[in-house]
């Protein structure tokens, strides 16, 4: 993966997980302090590190919280933050960075840096304003031993998303996400068919969720009508109707679904799949899409849209991905 594509990446899932820490508070504008929120939780080798030392999203939620009064303390000025609630970010606009962490993600692809989150990271612990290196104090760790934590880390290897041909006429693409719950509470979300609004966007309701879920059967749903900020959903009357086949369930760590339009002819049904596995801190996810390649002339057009496809496959996964991790959060 070259460093535009892994800074792009890198930048739109740190923007998504801070903007949606900012929108607790009832904030449009994601600083710094939220930029290390979602250093927190993010998939990359510099989340990791952050969890290796034992912080969690809950700890560095406390340890900002607490700086932020201190701040205000020091300024002589009595006050206090919103109470946090719950995450609104996907069901309002008008969010964006503040300048100084604009800057900072700007900083961290240029001159020869990677863009990657440990890029980030390395900026933010030096930043001069030591925010952040006073969060970790209350963390009880420092800004060297993020630094050597780093250095020791294997060398940066987005995993992103991959796309390619992992089967016989099928094109797959794959995406790790961290979940700050434990895996039976992700397992739990993942194989009721009930909640898979909330991590499937293309499903607005499901008939029949009480049904016991055995592979093989199959639910009718239908796609949303609205969106979560509640503007109309846009669709073509044959896309609305959606089916819902459990193609596999393997209790703890895998399972998969399908995802098919009845009512289009000669559609290509989707395979979700998904595989968890215990991590510091939580639950790691991986997630694979698949679905089968047209043949004949329309596989031939559809050659050079390659790369916009590739683009669109990692929008879904990572939404898939966000939308897990927020159910948590």
């Amino acid at each position: 993966m070259n460093k535009l594509v892994r800074a792009a990446q890198t930048s739109q899932s740190l923007s998504l997980t801070a903007m949606e820490e900012a929108s607790r508070l009832g904030l449009r504008e994601a600083d710094i302090d939220h930029l290390f929120l979602a250093l927190v939780i993010n998939d990359q080798p510099a989340g990791r590190a952050l969890r290796e030392l034992g912080i969690d999203i809950d700890s560095a939620r406390l340890a900002v919280d607490e700086q932020r009064n201190a701040q205000l303390a020091l300024l002589g000025i009595e006050a206090s933050f919103p109470e946090a609630g719950r995450i609104v970010f996907h069901e309002t606009d008008g969010y964006e960075w503040t300048p100084r962490a604009r800057d900072l993600i700007a900083k961290s692809s240029s001159k020869g840096k990677p863009g990657d989150a440990a890029a980030v990271l390395r900026e933010l612990v030096a930043e001069p304003s030591g925010l952040i290196t006073d969060v970790l104090g209350r963390l009880g760790t420092t800004s060297d031993v993020i630094i050597e934590r780093l250095d020791r880390a294997d060398s940066p290897s987005m995993k992103s998303m991959d796309v390619a041909a992992k089967a016989k006429g099928r094109i797959t693409g794959t995406t790790e996400t961290f979940v700050s719950a434990p895996l039976d509470e992700v397992w739990a979300l993942l194989t009721d068919p009930a909640r898979i609004p909330e991590w499937e966007p293309s499903i607005g309701i499901l008939d029949r969720t009480s049904q016991e879920a055995t592979p093989g059967t199959v639910w009718d749903a239908v796609a949303p009508a609205t969106y979560p900020d509640g503007k109309p959903v846009k669709i073509k009357p044959q896309f609305r109707r959606r089916s819902v086949e459990l193609i596999a369930i393997h209790q703890p760590d895998r399972i998969a679904w399908s995802f098919g339009y009845p009512d289009v002819a000669h559609s290509n049904s989707v395979l979700t799949e998904f595989a968890l596995s215990h991590a510091i801190g939580g639950t790691q996810v991986r997630i694979s899409r698949s679905w089968s390649r047209r043949k004949g002339w329309r596989g031939l057009v559809a050659w050079p849209l390659r790369p916009i496809q590739k683009f669109l496959v990692w929008i879904t996964l990572f939404q898939t991905g966000s939308a897990i991790s927020r159910t948590f959060r």
